[in-house]
């Protein structure tokens, strides 16, 4: 077999819109997302992070850039669904079956975009009522 590496081309315009999106600030790129979310329904993939790669010192180095927003996914409920459902429904601001049918999908998005003692504040809330509670 041969080991033929295919040769990608792409469209000057197509070429422009991807180097715009690639030096996005993180902050620019979840504004990015925001947007093709709201106005389009165009979500990310399974994950749903996208990591940039911080801009080089001169060196070489990449700096370290220090997560500021967090999102709490609700991971299970425990035997404690009643509860759970109860916070969650205070937590998100939806109905009570809305509560219950995002409860009963887990694992699922409870809070995006966070301070990292909202997030906190929000899992000590659900693991308080017994259910259990990623931080991302």
């Amino acid at each position: 077999m041969s080991e033929d590496t295919a040769t990608l081309e792409v469209a000057g315009d197509l070429k422009e819109i991807g180097d715009k999106i690639a030096g996005l600030t993180l902050k620019q790129a979840k504004e990015l997302s925001d947007y093709l979310k709201d106005a389009y329904g165009i979500e990310p993939a399974a994950g749903g992070a996208v990591m940039m790669a911080a801009p080089s010192d001169g060196d070489g180095a990449a700096a370290a850039v220090e997560q500021t927003e967090f999102d709490v996914v609700l991971t299970g409920f425990g035997d404690a669904k009643l509860q759970v459902v109860k916070v969650v429904k205070n937590i998100t601001g939806q109905s009570l079956m809305d509560a219950k049918k995002l409860v009963e999908s887990a694992p699922a998005k409870l809070k995006e975009g966070v301070s990292k003692e909202d997030a906190e504040k929000v899992k000590a809330e659900i693991e308080g009522a017994g259910g259990s509670v990623e931080i991302k």
